[in-house]
């Protein structure tokens, strides 16, 4: 089975916690551009890395079953989701159990979910 050379990632305040000049629901705080590295992360799905973000990503159902940030895990209340790149564009894929929460400590809310 191939798997898709890159992915965007888009990072997403969570709705529910919206403050005073917080960005508006829907709207990315944060992007990234990842290319497959050849590499299995420690989740057993393929790595994924660029733009200061390493994800292991299922290809079959686009989950993210782990992710960094420069490094770090997910703070709390983000909200991640992907966009497959085809062609050099974005489609972005539907929140339907492709997407994490940051709910716990050293812990994304994703399915079989592992920090990297």
């Amino acid at each position: 089975m191939s798997h898709p050379q890159n992915y965007e990632i888009l990072l997403f305040p969570e709705p529910e916690e919206s403050a005073t000049g917080a960005p508006e629901p829907g709207t990315a705080i944060r992007s990234a551009v990842v290319a497959a590295t050849g590499d299995t992360g420690t989740s057993g799905y393929p790595r994924y890395a660029g733009d200061g973000m390493e994800a292991d990503i299922d290809p079959a159902s686009h989950t993210v079953e782990a992710l960094l940030v420069d490094g770090s895990e997910l703070d709390y209340g983000l909200t991640v989701r992907i966009a497959e790149r085809i062609g050099g564009t974005g489609t972005t894929e539907s929140d339907n159990g492709r997407e994490a929460r940051r709910t716990g400590a050293g812990e994304a809310d994703v399915p079989g979910a592992s920090a990297p």
